[in-house]
């Protein structure tokens, strides 16, 4: 693997670490199953190609990528609370919902490509900076998103949205609205899936209608394997974990790449990852069972 894939790497894995921080929010935080994230990531995607080819700041993109994807997270919810439709199949409903959204806010078009227009990683081309503007923006990007969110669920509404996730009832005896928390819960995290998705499109100068297939997958991805590799206490290291587990991922994938794995084999790989990350608690259990088996 040559240098230049390798910071392309890590910084594709920074970006995606955002994306990866939404999927934690639903799956582990609030323990929600939410598939909305395959349409909000296309959302943001869209949402930042329009404004930035029509001139506009690519900071104001991402700020309204993050309101569409609140939106969409929000409708998502209460399909769920109010409607009494199950979670993974609001989801459902939604994703495919923002397929034909996604085709309207592009103005009917498959792709739009952002070759001439302004990016947030154009900041940095001056000088000695000009050869890692996208590396520093990204680091940087995800570093002030990681403490925010960290300091956001450290407060009391923080506290209960994690309560939430581990145990409704009881939140419920205490009082507090547990449908306002997971409304909250999945508008934070598809607003964060958005933005990710606004970046990548001003990274790789382009957005397309079906970008955003298999972004469950890849955000699980990231979260298991950054679990299982760097801990889950505490919450600052977890959500640590989260993001170097994204980063780890796409360096797993370079490197299946740079051993000549084809393109069209990147999804079954995604896959296959995530299937052995969510095993790995079964197989050492299975292992240990065995050892104690040979040891007696």
């Amino acid at each position: 693997m040559t240098l230049l894939a390798l910071l392309g790497s890590i910084e594709l894995g920074l970006i995606y670490a955002v994306m990866a921080l939404g999927v934690f929010i639903s799956f582990r935080t609030l323990n929600t199953p939410d598939l909305t994230v395959d349409g909000s990531f296309v959302l943001g995607a869209a949402v930042s190609a329009v404004i930035c080819s029509s001139g506009g700041s690519p900071f104001a993109a991402l700020l309204v990528a993050f309101v569409f994807g609140s939106l969409a997270g929000t409708v998502t919810s209460l399909l769920n609370t109010k409607l009494g439709i199950q979670p993974l199949l609001s989801g459902i409903l939604v994703m495919l919902a923002l397929y034909s959204v996604n085709l309207r806010v592009m103005g009917g078009r498959a792709n739009i490509h952002l070759m001439n227009s302004p990016s947030i990683f154009n900041l940095w081309q001056v000088a000695y900076f000009a050869k890692n503007a996208k590396l520093i923006t990204a680091t940087l990007t995800i570093f002030i998103i990681l403490i925010l969110l960290y300091f956001f669920l450290q407060t009391r509404l923080g506290f209960a949205l994690r309560a939430t996730g581990d145990n409704e009832t009881m939140v419920r005896a205490a009082g507090i609205n547990s449908d306002v928390t997971k409304l909250i819960g999945l508008a934070l995290s598809n607003g964060l899936v958005a933005v990710s998705g606004a970046m990548i499109a001003q990274y790789q100068s382009y957005a397309d209608v079906g970008m955003g297939l298999g972004m469950v997958v890849m955000g699980l991805a990231s979260v298991i394997i950054g679990e299982v590799v760097f801990g889950v206490k505490p919450l600052l290291r977890r959500l640590l974990a989260v993001v170097l587990g994204s980063v780890l991922y796409r360096l797993i994938i370079a490197f299946a790449f740079a051993m000549g794995m084809p393109a069209n084999d990147l999804k079954l790989v995604s896959a296959i990852i995530v299937a052995i990350a969510l095993s790995t608690g079964t197989l050492k259990s299975a292992v240990l069972k065995q050892k104690r088996h040979l040891q007696s």
